[in-house]
């Protein structure tokens, strides 16, 4: 009877456990770790694409101007705050002038009398003259005389020795009278450039523009060239943008771009690149550029604000192309899974241009009839167990 009793408890177990194992492999088939990956895939296409160059950029203004005065000195009042638009011509504040005013009156005054000196010189000149003219016609009639013996050649010598002496007196009275005018000279002269230094400490406005920065308040003491208040061209707003320098071939001039700001949420708007710099920046490795507005947009972002842009560039030759998605990195290469007899096989590729629609050029590595895996529920290896289907939830066709 034990035999008997054996045989049927070994049964019984057998008949809970085999069901038990046979639940579990299934389980692990489905929805463990042995169950297939789901996966889409997609045929690899060979079109033209319109590629497209992201980059991140910041509001600059191309021109900014620093307002203050040319020497050293005193702010007397600031008449407008930051973010005050001003005109071409405006007085934008003013330098404590402190003595030049007085100079300028004390070297008036003696402008005056050095223009009174050179009058009187004139005069001096032109009695000179007459007294010369005199001179001249005595000489000459005595000398007519002593041809005649009718004087003495003491009297004749005599009124020669007078013809040069008021020859002297002549070159006597000229030279008092170009030093004279040279005074005056000298002292508009210097009258000039006291009004010129104390023009510029009126602190005026160079262009139509939009006051940034304000960095000093009356009573302030300031250097020779220290701003008083910083000012920019609106109409020269533009963005300095940076490319990825392995993606930048053909980036040029004139090229079409889309261009959001931070403070507009997702209104693009429209742009050119306007030139790009011959020098790149060693350190991030990117290639930099100056983009311009199609139109300034109002109201103006601020300076320094953060830019995303997208440049069209040129349309490209057919070629095979893959959905972005799809370019894995694995060991260190970039390449697709392919599924080849229902099997996967991972093929490094060689990348090339992308467009807006996430369509990548490759440029060798597989061929046009090879299916590639776009997206898959998990990462995969040459052994994964594979289920095509038409979509995963929550990734967008």
């Amino acid at each position: 009877m034990k035999p008997l009793t054996m045989n049927r408890r070994t049964l019984a177990l057998l008949a809970v456990l085999v069901p038990l194992a046979a639940m579990f492999v299934y389980v692990a088939l489905r929805s463990g770790p042995l169950t297939p990956i789901p996966v889409t895939v997609t045929r690899v296409e060979t079109r033209s694409i319109t590629p497209a160059l992201f980059g991140i950029g910041t509001i600059e203004a191309r021109y900014t101007y620093k307002i203050g005065p040319t020497v050293a000195g005193r702010v007397k009042r600031v008449d407008v705050q930051v973010g005050d638009r001003v005109r071409s011509g405006q007085l934008l504040g003013e330098m404590d002038p402190v003595d030049f005013d007085d100079r300028i009156a004390s070297i008036g005054a003696a402008l005056k009398r050095s223009e009174a000196a050179a009058l009187a010189a004139k005069a001096q000149v032109q009695e000179a003259l007459a007294r010369k003219t005199y001179a001249d016609a005595q000489a000459r009639r005595y000398e007519q005389l002593l041809q005649k013996s009718l004087v003495s050649e003491e009297m004749a010598g005599g009124k020669q020795q007078e013809r040069d002496a008021a020859d002297a007196g002549v070159g006597a009275a000229r030279a008092g009278l170009d030093a004279a005018n040279q005074a005056s000279a000298g002292l508009r002269a210097d009258r000039e450039s006291l009004m010129t230094q104390r023009a510029n400490l009126r602190l005026i406005a160079p262009v139509d523009g939009l006051v940034t920065l304000r960095n000093a308040d009356p009573g302030s003491t300031l250097v020779a060239g220290q701003s008083v208040v910083e000012m920019i061209d609106p109409a020269s707003l533009w963005i300095h943008a940076r490319f990825d320098q392995l993606r930048v071939t053909g980036l040029s001039a004139e090229l079409p771009v889309d261009i959001l700001l931070r403070s507009l949420g997702e209104r693009q708007l429209g742009g050119r690149v306007f030139r790009v710099e011959p020098l790149a920046d060693a350190v991030t490795e990117e290639t930099l550029a100056k983009v311009v507005f199609d139109a300034i947009p109002e109201p103006l972002p601020p300076i320094g604000e953060l830019v995303e842009v997208t440049v069209a560039m040129p349309a490209l030759p057919a070629a095979m192309v893959v959905p972005n998605a799809s370019l894995q990195r694995v060991d260190g290469k970039m390449g697709v899974w392919l599924i080849q007899d229902n099997t996967l096989r991972f093929a490094p590729v060689k990348v090339g241009a992308t467009d807006l629609d996430g369509q990548v050029q490759i440029k060798g590595g597989i061929q046009a009839v090879d299916h590639v895996v776009v997206y898959s529920r998990r990462a995969l290896t040459a052994r994964s167990r594979i289920k095509v289907v038409e979509r995963l939830e929550g990734v967008s066709p």
